[in-house]
């Protein structure tokens, strides 16, 4: 059994359906605006940015999109990567072990696709924290494109407040990622 250090509450669903960045429709043009090192939550997302020709230095990827399974074209394109590492993340949780893989991956300089058993939605709030100024972050928001985020100040301290508000043991999560 994985080891569980946050869980989304019902309370802050609602919270997170509001865009941590810009939101973007063309792969081309996210890539034009996105720092370095780019870290990519979500298999479609993933797909997109491969697509568009880079390969960021970290994806997170779950074969699902929107609750179903993703096409068999999306999941064949997903690769390149350097490493590919598979960890556990239950739906609507963070766990020790995909926060630890997410800050190894970005202390590397190889790039690295890791492959959940579960859900990777909520990785992109550490993601914002784990990477440096320097980077971003890419998620997919649902039925309307990709969401660009960089990492600045105000950023991360909507994350820290979102990451202390969730069941569990935040201080463990933060430590994680830092």
């Amino acid at each position: 059994m994985s080891d569980v250090l946050l869980e989304l509450p019902p309370s802050l669903r609602s919270e997170l359906k509001e865009p941590m960045g810009r939101l973007y429709t063309d792969a081309d043009a996210l890539l034009a605006d996105a720092g370095t090192p780019l870290v990519a939550v979500g298999d479609i997302v993933t797909y997109h940015l491969l697509e568009a020709g880079t390969v960021p230095r970290l994806a997170l990827v779950d074969e699902r999109t929107k609750r179903s399974a993703v096409d068999s074209e999306v999941t064949a394109a997903i690769s390149g990567f350097d490493r590919r590492v598979t960890v556990e993340n239950p739906a609507g949780t963070l766990t020790r072990a995909l926060l630890e893989a997410m800050r190894e991956a970005l202390d590397g300089e190889a790039t690295t696709l890791l492959d959940v058993e579960g859900e990777e939605d909520l990785a992109a709030l550490p993601a914002v924290l784990a990477v440096p100024e320097s980077g971003a972050v890419v998620y997919g928001q649902p039925d309307e494109g990709m969401v660009l985020v960089a990492p600045d100040d105000a950023t991360r301290e909507r994350v820290r407040s979102l990451l202390s508000r969730m069941d569990g043991d935040a201080d463990a999560a933060l430590a994680a990622v830092r």
